[in-house]
């Protein structure tokens, strides 16, 4: 149970929903809010009436709500008429609520508050967890009181936006890990963590079983593969592994990410959000593969942007190949060094305490006042990186 150390009078509204990057960061900023004693309302669609955790424990709306973009002439049609109808029921709940401040953390299911709130003239703030603004979060961009990022943006923002980056905050189970050292692997089991997504990844299905075939059978057999699959694929990809010497464990979900993160010497993953901040927070060297038809392909300014800090390999799906992953691995494997230093760099480009800078952001903006100075310091410039060591593949 959260006890406050004060209670407020004030009510903060967050809205969310959808996938768990925009969800989590959610999740940590209520924890944080509370905290330091604020009363908390959530308003979502209807996938969000359900959610555990810190979430489920506060007061929560449902309004209407659909995306809009790729889903044809009708798609857009109903995507219009029920973002229209979900402003007007926001409206209305805000209305009634009175929050101090209302914070949306992107995607269709928080744009109708965040619209509702705008045309209220009640103090607003964004969050933006890529990269790249998405496409809710470039509308409401230039009218809200504050834009915050996890990203250093890859292109700019709307004309008028007031940006800063605080960082993209984590769930609590990730944040009590962020000080779990790296060892590399020197000469015992080589741990490989392979996740694909709230939905697996069958790219990564087919590679990994490929490549470790192409290992020589020392190192294969060092190989510790736990790797999330979906369940159409979980049968086959077993099958793929038998007779390769390396040691598998499939599963379609897990719920330790955490310590499985923690505990692996290499990650293999999309570069969602949540994940970046995940394995950067801990502090882990990976491999990214972005989601090719990701949105405005933000997963790979996601990767480009922690490669360029010497965190991660990025690999565009279409040269990740057996052969390519093969070769990698078995460099990594013989040069351990090299994975401690960039596990080094990816902790280097995390904000641990991102969720008590946005709390920051949020309790300015309710005060009225001007800019704040809450955003992270200037990146660290990265240690001299031998061509083709980090970076893109």
């Amino acid at each position: 149970m959260i006890v406050p150390r004060q209670t407020h009078e004030r009510l903060i509204v967050l809205t969310a929903g959808g996938t768990g990057g925009h969800v989590f960061p959610a999740e940590a900023l209520a924890q944080a809010l509370l905290n330091e004693g604020y009363r908390l309302a959530l308003i979502t669609d209807q996938r969000g009436t359900h959610y555990s955790g810190t979430l489920g424990m506060i007061d929560t709306h449902a309004v209407s709500g659909q995306g809009i973009a790729g889903r044809g002439l009708l798609g857009l049609v109903k995507g219009t008429v029920a973002l229209g109808l979900g402003v007007l029921q926001a409206r209305t709940i805000l209305a009634k609520l009175k929050p101090a401040a209302v914070v949306g953390f992107g995607g269709y299911a928080s744009a109708p508050a965040m619209f509702a709130a705008v045309q209220l003239g009640i103090p607003t703030v964004i969050h933006e967890q890529n990269a790249i603004l998405g496409r809710a979060n470039r509308l409401l961009a230039g009218r809200v009181n504050q834009v915050c990022t996890s990203f250093e943006l890859a292109k700019p923002a709307p004309e008028k936006a007031r940006v800063m980056r605080t960082g993209m905050p984590v769930r609590p189970a990730v944040a009590a890990l962020r000080n779990a050292p790296y060892a590399a692997p020197d000469g015992g089991p080589f741990r490989i963590l392979v996740l694909g997504g709230s939905q697996g990844a069958r790219v990564f299905s087919d590679v990994l079983p490929a490549a470790m075939r192409l290992l020589p059978e020392a190192l294969r057999n060092r190989m510790e593969i736990t790797q999330q699959c979906r369940p159409e694929d979980l049968d086959r990809t077993h099958a793929a592994y038998v007779g390769t010497g390396a040691h598998a464990h499939l599963r379609v979900f897990f719920d330790n990410v955490p310590e499985l993160l923690a505990g692996t010497h290499l990650l293999i993953a999309r570069s969602g959000a949540s994940t970046v901040a995940e394995v950067t927070l801990i502090g882990r060297p990976s491999i990214l593969v972005p989601y090719p038809y990701a949105a405005d392909d933000h997963q790979s300014a996601n990767a480009a942007a922690l490669a360029a800090q010497g965190g991660t390999w990025m690999l565009k799906q279409n040269g990740f190949t057996p052969e390519a992953l093969a070769e990698r691995i078995a460099t990594l494997a013989a040069a351990p060094d090299l994975l401690t230093e960039t596990a080094a760099a990816a902790a280097r480009f995390a904000i641990p305490d991102a969720a008590q800078r946005l709390a920051a952001v949020v309790e300015t903006v309710m005060r009225g006042d001007a800019r704040t100075n809450t955003a992270a310091p200037a990146m660290a410039p990265p240690s001299r990186i031998e061509p083709m060591k980090r970076g893109v593949i």
